[in-house]
């Protein structure tokens, strides 16, 4: 989002533009205003940079020379609307489809005086690098995922409202019980928290009216990021959310070198209820944490506690933290989140969220964290070495999990263990990465690779599977009774695995069947299912989509 998307983009337009065509200039029209080129420089940083550069392919493709090979006509119409080519049939667009396999977000609300600025910036880049030609990364993982032939059996549960058309009528990433009760919530990124009640939505926290400053943008990984109720909910009335808002909105605790702007915060919330069984939010709320941003994506995309803690348990009523590099990697400040445990970035965090040791005063350094009075290291990180870790879990012995978003090629599933180095942004899945050049290359692990203290994956996929990998919840019953089920967001493609599986676990994929009819998530949806997991009281796993804003229980394995 980012989490991390491997979103489509104009791979294709730039293949074109290395073969012979003929002697037509593209581009003439293009404003060379230095008015207009700074403009389109703000426009794109805010927007495109996170998936664009022009030196190599980021999550999309080098953009150098771009205005110069492709019509500006169909690039500003790409931009705005890129299902319009899809549904047309469009040769370019198939292209990209077949070779990133996602659609890129739209931006139906770029004016035409914002999409001719950014193609006046796009302008003033006039090569075309023969290295993004080539691609390292295909076939890595010979061994290709079989379907299982085990079918999910879904029935329809809710609908979240839209809050807004495009590209995804609701932004849910997260659905869970509040601990000791039955009450199920659920968030949606755009405006806060709603609770299911007789499986119709009741907005119980309206965050955007709380946080005016809250920014959550299509296909931003930004908004309401994740929340977590606390253990002792029901008697303290206590629970946490992230969100985002933008870059200089107030100071913060963490930040980094002034080199590198600071495009969003993260900001970590407590509220306390005045009445645990209220129906609607009526309280207050303090912040506890604010972390700066270098872009959209790979910030806190998880809030969690551990499910199976019991009171006087060592880590009863902390709370773990998914803190992704914040896109620093791609912004060549590897060493941003190749800190080694001393930096807060790309690390699972745990905190007292009730304590006052913390470096702000108003949370806690748990004392059996790893680091907890090291010289020179953070107090309050468990684990390091993530790109993006979006979603943390543990299954029923107590082990704990992370789900870990790849850059170009790999996805990861971890084992984690307190102080452990899991490899970015040097390491992407069980290949090594250069960070100061091209992502699209991964290489055979070095001899001396031990020397480098790196965690490895227990599952790792690699991008001709699944894109952007999104853990679930382990299954109660059924054929997959205690197998852990997982996805890929953009497609929906459904997986599963027994992660005690020795040596490493096997996945096998299944489809869906809704209404009598197998079928896939994507077709079910109709297109980007934007795939996301929650879970009830009784431990019954559900299918959500953003593109629909639907909800889905799963009601049986067969």
């Amino acid at each position: 989002m980012n989490f991390r998307f491997a979103y489509i983009t104009l791979l294709f337009l730039i293949f074109e533009a290395c073969s012979p065509r003929g002697e037509k200039i593209f581009g003439e029209e293009i404003s060379t205003s230095s008015e207009q080129i700074l403009a389109g420089k703000k426009l794109f940083e805010q927007n495109c940079s996170t998936c664009h550069n022009f030196n190599e392919n980021a999550i999309g493709p080098n953009l150098s020379g771009l205005t110069r090979q492709v019509e500006t006509d169909w690039i500003k119409r790409f931009i705005k609307n890129p299902s319009e080519f899809f549904l047309a049939k469009d040769e370019r667009a198939l292209r990209l489809l077949a070779i990133y396999k996602n659609e890129m977000p739209a931006y139906p609300n770029f004016s035409d005086s914002d999409l001719n600025s950014i193609l006046s910036y796009l302008h003033t880049f006039e090569t075309i690098p023969i290295e993004i030609l080539g691609d390292t990364t295909s076939n890595l993982i010979p061994e290709k995922i079989q379907d299982s032939g085990i079918r999910l059996e879904l029935d329809f549960y809710a609908q979240l409202p839209a809050t807004d058309t495009t590209p995804a009528l609701a932004k849910m990433t997260k659905m869970e019980p509040i601990s000791g009760s039955n009450r199920l919530m659920i968030n949606d990124q755009r405006i806060g928290i709603y609770e299911l009640i007789d499986q119709k939505p009741q907005l119980y926290l309206n965050l955007l009216d709380q946080k005016p400053a809250m920014v959550s943008k299509p296909g931003w990984a930004t908004g309401v990021g994740s929340f977590a109720f606390h253990p002792e909910f029901m008697e303290n009335g206590l629970f946490y959310t992230a969100h985002t808002e933008p870059g200089g909105t107030q100071p913060s605790d963490f930040g980094y070198t002034d080199s590198l702007a600071v495009f969003m915060q993260w900001v970590l919330t407590e509220w306390k209820v005045d009445s645990p069984n209220a129906k609607i939010f009526k309280g207050t709320n303090r912040e506890i944490l604010r972390i700066d941003n270098s872009s959209q994506a790979h910030g806190m995309q998880e809030l969690t506690f551990n499910p199976n803690s019991k009171k006087g348990d060592p880590d009863f009523g902390l709370l773990y933290i998914g803190y992704g590099d914040g896109g620093t990697a791609e912004k060549r400040f590897a060493h941003i989140s190749n800190h080694g445990g001393s930096g807060i970035y790309s690390s699972i965090l745990r905190i007292d969220p009730t304590g006052k040791d913390g470096k702000n005063g108003k949370y806690g350094i748990p004392k059996i964290n790893p680091f907890a009075g090291v010289s020179g290291k953070a107090g309050e990180v468990l684990a390091f070495g993530f790109r993006n870790p979006n979603r943390i879990f543990w299954d029923e012995s107590g082990k704990l999990f992370a789900t870990d978003i790849g850059q170009h090629s790999m996805e990861e599933i971890n084992l984690i263990e307190p102080g452990k180095f899991y490899g970015w942004p040097i390491r992407e899945g069980r290949f090594m990465i250069n960070p100061f050049g091209s992502f699209r290359s991964l290489y055979p692990l070095p001899a001396d690779d031990a020397k480098k203290g790196v965690t490895y994956p227990l599952i790792q996929l690699e991008h001709d599977e699944t894109v952007a990998v999104i853990g679930g919840y382990f299954l109660p019953e059924g054929k997959l009774k205690g197998k852990f089920i997982f996805g890929d967001i953009p497609t929906g493609r459904l997986f599963f695995a027994n992660l005690d599986q020795k040596p490493s676990p096997e996945v096998k994929s299944m489809k869906v069947i809704f209404e009598g009819k197998e079928t896939t998530m994507e077709e079910l949806v109709g297109g980007r299912v934007d795939l996301k997991f929650g879970i009830d009281a009784e431990k019954q796993v559900y299918i959500m989509s953003k593109n629909q804003g639907k909800i889905y229980k799963i009601i049986d394995t067969l």
